[in-house]
């Protein structure tokens, strides 16, 4: 990840639009000066709207996102705010209706199929990953006899991740290219495991890559294939998609950019073959079908509640901000009080976090820039994440 703060000139621009419930058709942006008469009972306090409107400036100027996007739903209705551009050769406006590239919320989706099979006594969580790949994970310290499918989903594997032996450079290089799931993997695992299995936490990628595998290899379909049976059909997800080899990104979106180094400008990523991520991160959705997959998903519409159960235990991951990781899932402490559930997302061209609580409220938010120019870009999505979460309720940091 590239850490630095920079600043973007020319016209930057904030609007609001109202829907009358999450996934309703709307028309384009209204600017939010002109959207003062259209306010809904759904509409949190003047307060979070001022502090939300204040976080997606933030986002496309001091922490250098060219445009963003938060979207924002409860059983009430929905509401899309967007800041910035999205194309920085035309300066076309962020569209509210926008796809992205979602990156590892990814890992989310495949979660929810696994433990789905979990449920139809197809896969044990805490079999060995080598019942059903046999002969996969070896070599070099690796030993899927030992690792679990549950500690792939959780990320206590050990498994040495990808993205440490594939760095952003190499993929920029040929970003059109195929990349073979298996090949992937072999390349994570030419390196010796990060700990034993079971006793330690790192993110991997590695892990889903292989999740993904088991689901194919159990079902007979490709993980995509379930995704869209299990998922974004039941759903109605209709701006979700598991691209596969496809470089384009369908319907409205916004150009997807990469700053290849500090001082380098920035580099238009949106055509790229997703297979680099697979089953770790190469969706496409947008903030209204995150938000209605996630709401779903804490509300136990997806999952038995014996699979639900085991999804929500969490483990601490060493942040000090209390994020706890589940399998697919992870929480974190409301500055209001409670906790929410989501993941974020970080893929060439975008940056993605949501959020969803179990009383039925929901936020998603992108920037079209990724990795993050630096950690405050990050941050700063976090914040609008928590602020739309808490809604009208006083945080104990206001």
């Amino acid at each position: 990840m590239i850490k630095h703060k920079r600043a973007l000139g020319g016209a930057l621009t904030l609007a609001v639009a109202v829907g009358v419930a999450v996934g309703a058709p709307t028309g384009n942006d209204v600017p939010w000066r002109n959207a003062a008469t259209t306010v809904t009972a759904a509409e949190s306090s003047a307060a979070d709207h001022a502090r939300l409107r204040e976080l997606l400036h933030r986002l496309t100027t001091v922490d250098g996102g060219p445009g963003a996007l938060l979207e924002v739903a409860d059983r009430r209705g929905s509401r899309v705010l967007t800041s910035g551009v999205a194309d920085v050769k035309s300066n076309a406006p962020v569209h509210r209706d926008s796809r992205f590239r979602i990156g590892s919320m990814t890992k989310t989706f495949v979660a929810t199929v696994m433990l789905q099979l979990v449920g139809e006594h197809r896969v044990v969580l805490d079999a060995p990953v080598e019942r059903y790949l046999p002969g996969v994970v070896r070599g070099h310290g690796n030993d899927g006899q030992k690792i679990t499918v549950r500690q792939l989903l959780q990320h206590t594997s050990g498994v040495p991740d990808i993205l440490d032996h594939l760095p952003p450079q190499e993929i920029l290089k040929d970003p059109l290219a195929h990349h073979d799931t298996r090949d992937l993997v072999n390349i994570a695992l030419a390196h010796p495991p990060t700990f034993e299995p079971g006793t330690g936490w790192r993110y991997s990628s590695t892990g889903y890559l292989l999740a993904g595998m088991i689901i194919e290899k159990v079902t007979g379909h490709t993980y995509g294939e379930e995704i869209r049976r299990r998922i974004i059909t039941p759903l109605g997800l209709r701006e979700t998609y598991v691209p596969g080899d496809a470089s384009a990104i369908p319907g409205p979106h916004p150009r997807g950019y990469v700053r290849p180094g500090e001082e380098a400008p920035l580099r238009d990523i949106t055509a790229i073959n997703p297979t680099v991520a697979g089953a770790a991160g190469e969706m496409i959705s947008s903030g209204g079908d995150v938000n209605r997959f996630l709401g779903a998903l804490v509300r136990g519409r997806l999952l038995r509640p014996a699979q639900l159960r085991e999804m929500t235990k969490t483990r601490p991951t060493g942040n000090p901000d209390g994020r706890a990781y589940g399998l697919g899932l992870e929480s974190r402490p409301l500055p209001c009080g409670g906790l929410y559930w989501g993941h974020t997302g970080d893929f060439l061209g975008y940056e993605t976090a949501g959020g969803a609580t179990v009383d039925g409220r929901q936020a998603t938010v992108m920037v079209n820039l990724g990795p993050a120019a630096s950690d405050a870009q990050s941050d700063d999505m976090k914040a609008a994440v928590q602020t739309a979460l808490c809604g009208g309720r006083r945080s104990a940091a206001q």
